[in-house]
């Protein structure tokens, strides 16, 4: 565990200073709400005028969340703010009806499962792609009084998953690369997997594709299947910490038709409180997430699920590392 934790260390800052040596952001200012690239992030500069402003920030009950509300956190307490904690509040239902109920100033949601849990959409009606995703939420909440900050870099979303040694023997690089080879391949996923467009309902229908065999199987096996040569294919998340830690065994394919919604993270809050608290709220927020490349999740994940790290730690980490916080 010793030279995995040195390992995952060192990978996390090779893939900071590799992202801002080259500047590269997903999101783009608060101005424009774009999601072209821009600079690198800068370090955070504490607002004396930001001393006023008390700000409670929450998460769902999961560590990806408690994770990044510990990097928003932490960054707006660097930007001056008193700021207060709500980690673990529980499901998407309960963190929302915090924020409504003034419990908390806002928390992390991922714009699928805002579009589907909250506002009725199907998982079809849900663009794949972050900045439509972000747009169609973002208007949603907008009839509540609520309002949602510009989307993270990566996306937390289902994915069609297999071994490295598997795609390089069939030379899969993409879900589509599967065609003519998936009559010969397994497939495993979750048993509410055959009637989702994210699972296998979306690989037959806007793929074509027909498998061999598919198995519902326990979430938590999606990775053991593999190894154990029990399926060729598990449905597997895109930050899974597995996919950092084990790099070399593990390997997704890509969505080239685009048809898994969108699972980027938009920081959810209400208008009053972005006018409360200033400029520097949503600023600090959108900038602390530029870092925030699927790869760099998958490493914080890592620290958290599989080192032990805690969230607070691995998040003054990343913020540290990335030049956010001294």
């Amino acid at each position: 565990m010793r030279n995995t934790t040195k390992r995952a260390r060192a990978s996390l800052a090779v893939l900071l200073a590799l992202f801002l040596s080259i500047g590269v952001a997903a999101c783009g200012s608060s101005d424009d709400d774009s999601t072209e690239a821009g600079e690198g992030g800068g370090a955070i500069v504490s607002n004396p005028e930001n001393g006023d402003v008390t700000l409670t920030i929450g998460s769902k009950n999961f560590p990806e969340q408690e994770i990044l509300g510990e990097v928003y956190a932490q960054a707006l307490e660097a930007a001056g703010y008193k700021v207060k904690k709500a980690l673990n509040l529980g499901s998407e239902t309960v963190a929302l009806q915090a924020v409504k109920s003034n419990q908390i100033s806002g928390y992390p949601e991922y714009a699928s499962t805002a579009l589907t849990s909250f506002f009725g959409l199907e998982p079809e009606e849900v663009p794949a792609d972050a900045q439509g995703a972000y747009e169609k939420a973002k208007a949603e909440f907008e009839k509540e009084d609520l309002t949602a900050f510009p989307p993270t870099p990566f996306a937390s979303a289902n994915a069609v998953g297999t071994l490295k040694k598997t795609a390089e023997e069939r030379e899969l690089e993409t879900i589509s690369d599967l065609e003519g080879q998936s009559e010969e391949m397994t497939l495993d996923g979750s048993p509410e997997c055959r009637q989702r467009i994210d699972c296998l309902a979306g690989l037959e229908k806007y793929y074509g594709l027909k498998f061999k065999k598919f198995t519902p199987v326990d979430i938590a096996l999606r990775y053991t299947v593999l190894e154990k040569g029990q399926a060729d294919l598990s449905i597997l998340f895109t930050t899974d910490a597995q996919l950092s830690a084990e790099k070399d065994k593990f390997v997704i394919l890509e969505d080239d038709k685009e048809v898994f919604p969108a699972g980027n993270v938009i920081f959810v809050t209400k208008p009053s409180v972005v006018q409360k608290a200033g400029p520097d709220y949503e600023k600090t927020i959108v900038e602390v997430q530029k870092g925030l490349t699927l790869p760099v999740m998958q490493e914080l994940d890592a620290r958290v699920e599989l080192e032990k790290q805690s969230p607070a730690k691995a998040a003054a980490s990343y913020l540290k590392e990335a030049g956010y916080t001294g």
